[in-house]
């Protein structure tokens, strides 16, 4: 017993001399920091400070440590990097800045709003300050998670110290420094390499013999739909050599690997439920002179991608039909008599044309469906999207209006102003162009007379409205001392129906019920 006593009062002793060694030692490394002149470059030199060591210290300006935030010819500032703001987020987008340069902040308002692979996300302070220098602008293209996007200050005065603030680069590691990796034996040659290479793929699954492949959902999705084999872009440029969507969207085959992706894409078709399109190589055009690039943003990916999944999923139907406006105009001009011209609200004919395609919904229920595959569901709710834009080339965006069935003329024309009139707060958000049951889309600003929209799924059914035109039409209550023609306000009115659902005689049930509701506005109240 003594002697255990013994030894471990020698070990308490002998940890209680390290431990004073290795504080005096940090005591005076830290004293010779603060007696040496800062550098102009407000970064620590490794010679100066630590040495030519191969510690820590002597890669320390390869780390992201708030060194250079205390030693720096700046005022104490804080360079705020791009969170990720979701499990999977890899790179972003700033849409929009909702804080300016010099603008203070407090903990819950948000910095700006981020496009992610999957959705538009607020990017919320967690404490107060005051925004020095926007870095990353919005719409500047994509962000890596970590990169530098603002400089934030706590004193008003500091803010005009970083008008010209450049982050400086930071320096990768060289390659010489990673550790070699261990020589990998060649595998022995088959005798009959042709039978191996055809049942390779069959047995990589079940054997487990093949490495494992890190890809991001949006990487994976973008290969099946494009046919690509994700093998073949390993490693990619990701975090720990994970395949991100920029890889896929980059990568192009080479000669020797063309011939094997029509196979792999055979072999994806037959055991998939969708149609694949084999990927065809970029054809470059002759003689068309310069030329601009622009920047697509991942909200524009999204909806591209949508696009094309409905397009070659869904087998797509129009029926036509020429609308006669002459009831609706006279409606629409009583009720803004009837609110006057001091009034906020002004009806549009396209509201009335919104209120009259959800009371086709209770006349035709199918129409306010979707395909589930298994079955299909029918909604007691009518949710239009409506297409909108503020000018041409803007592009069209399609904010929600829930449960249109159940609103007035005057709210629909109120819940689409709040949307397009309010400079801040817009283009919407991704909250606000939620999915619906239904989509309507009036090309008639465009001098567009009839159109044949893409159904975006899961919906079943898109309405394309054309322009409102004058024409002469038969005249049918004409007496014996009338004229037989007369001149009406019409326009034509296209329903796109996915065929699983709508057949041809519902789709034509719909659109009577439209056009019966437009020409016999009183309709509307019932």
């Amino acid at each position: 017993m003594t002697s255990s006593l013994l030894a471990s009062t020698a070990r308490r002793s002998s940890c209680r001399s390290i431990a004073t060694s290795l504080l005096r030692g940090h005591q005076k490394l830290y004293q010779k920091v603060l007696s040496t002149p800062l550098s102009s470059s407000s970064q620590l030199s490794n010679n100066n400070y630590f040495g030519n060591t191969n510690g820590v210290a002597a890669n320390i300006k390869n780390v992201n440590l708030p060194l250079n935030r205390w030693f720096s010819s700046y005022p104490p500032h804080e360079v705020v990097g791009l969170p990720a703001l979701s499990p999977t987020m890899e790179t972003g987008t700033i849409a929009r800045w909702n804080k300016e340069e010099g603008e203070a902040f407090a903990a819950g308002d948000v910095f700006c709003e981020v496009e992610t692979d999957k959705a538009t996300v607020d990017f919320e302070a967690q404490d107060d300050g005051i925004v020095a220098r926007i870095l990353a602008q919005a719409g500047g293209g994509d962000v890596g998670c970590g990169e530098p996007i603002m400089i934030t200050v706590e004193d008003e005065d500091h803010v005009a110290a970083f008008k010209d603030y450049v982050v400086e680069a930071v320096v990768a590691p060289t390659p010489a420094a990673a550790t070699p990796a261990e020589p990998v034996p060649e595998p022995v040659a088959s005798p009959t390499p042709v039978q191996q290479a055809a049942t390779t793929p069959a047995a990589a699954p079940g054997g487990g013999s093949a490495a494992r492949l890190f890809a991001s959902p949006l990487a994976q999705k973008i290969a099946l739909e494009q046919g690509i084999d994700l093998s073949l872009l390993s490693p990619g440029t990701g975090p720990n050599n994970r395949i991100i969507a920029d890889d896929v969207r980059e990568y192009v085959p080479s000669a020797t690997t063309a011939a094997a992706v029509p196979a792999a894409a055979a072999v994806t078709s037959a055991a998939s439920t969708t149609l694949q399109t084999p990927t065809t190589p970029m054809v470059t055009i002759s003689g068309a002179g310069g030329y601009s690039d622009y920047p697509i943003s991942d909200s524009a990916r999204e909806q591209a991608a949508r696009l094309t999944s409905s397009k070659q999923n869904v087998p797509h139907f129009h029926l036509s039909i020429d609308v006669t406006l002459d009831s609706i105009l006279k409606l629409r001009s009583d009720l803004n008599a009837a609110l006057g011209n001091d009034s906020e609200t002004s009806i549009s004919v396209n509201d009335l044309l919104i209120k009259a395609s959800a009371a086709a919904m209770k006349t035709v229920p199918t129409a306010n469906a979707s395909w589930m595959n298994d079955v299909v569901r029918v909604f007691n709710s009518v949710n239009i999207n409506v297409a909108v834009g503020k000018s041409p080339g803007d592009g069209l965006y399609t904010p929600l209006l829930r449960n249109v069935g159940g609103m007035g003329v005057a709210g629909i024309s109120s819940a689409l102003s709040d949307i397009v009139n309010k400079e801040d707060s817009w283009p919407p958000s991704a909250e606000d162009c939620a999915m619906g049951t239904f989509t309507v889309v009036n090309l008639g600003m465009y001098g567009i007379k009839s159109a044949a929209p893409i159904i975006v799924e899961p919906q079943v059914c898109i309405l394309a409205l054309g322009a409102a035109e004058a024409r002469i039409v038969p005249n049918d209550g004409a007496g014996d001392d009338d004229e037989i023609y007369k001149e009406s306000i019409m326009l034509t009115a296209t329903l796109g129906c996915d065929h699983r659902v709508v057949d041809g005689a519902v789709g034509a049930q719909w659109l009577s019920a439209f056009k019966n509701h437009v020409e016999n506005p009183t309709t509307l109240l019932l």
